[in-house]
């Protein structure tokens, strides 16, 4: 067996959610989102769907600059969720991000949602991390792979892309879709997002 891959010939659907606010080699961070789509395709995630482009208030908080350009893909993959972020994380250098500051301005942001129904490294410690609140959130970050990711129910940046393409995958600790999470989120957060036109 592959060292970075699963079970070789079977995929896992890989959900993963982008975000620019700075054009970095493009014209634009919309453009940035589209190249890395491509990039990702290229590097070995198939791509099967994408999301439409949605316009997002910067965070946090809001107005700490510029605003972000938000979409989420599905891809379909045999590798390992540590060597999809891997991959993920090559592409993001290979368009110019650098990691200087947490949640700063950035060319080019991937999140590894979820690969399948797996939970990493438990369902204890994604709860720990997803029940912290936001400035234990702006001061530490985890140093393992934690899947889903521990936030994404309470991002509107995150579900409303999502929803446009899988409003029905269930959350593997919380049992509520993509849909249902959604719904849950503040009117008022979503009022504060746009799709942009294409």
């Amino acid at each position: 067996m592959v060292e970075n891959r699963e079970t070789p010939g079977i995929y896992n659907e890989v959900l993963v959610a982008l975000g620019a606010n700075l054009a970095g080699h493009m014209d634009s961070p919309s453009g940035q989102l589209d190249a890395a789509i491509r990039e990702i395709d290229k590097a070995g995630l198939e791509v099967k769907r994408k999301s439409r482009l949605f316009r997002t208030p910067c965070f946090p908080p809001p107005g700490a600059g510029p605003d972000f350009v938000n979409a989420a893909i599905i891809c379909e993959s045999d590798l390992s969720p540590r060597a999809i972020l891997k991959l993920l994380h090559g592409v993001e250098i290979s368009m110019g991000r650098q990691r200087v500051q947490r949640w700063a301005a950035r060319v080019l942001d991937l999140d590894l949602l979820a690969v399948g129904d797996q939970v990493l490294p438990d369902a204890d410690t994604f709860r720990h991390w997803a029940g912290l609140e936001l400035s234990a959130q702006m001061a530490r970050a985890p140093e393992e792979l934690i899947l889903p990711h521990p936030r994404l129910h309470e991002r509107g940046f995150v579900l409303v892309p999502l929803l446009d393409i899988a409003p029905d995958w269930r959350h593997p600790v919380l049992g509520k879709t993509v849909a249902q999470m959604h719904a849950a989120l503040d009117p008022a957060q979503l009022h504060e997002i746009s799709a942009l036109s294409q």
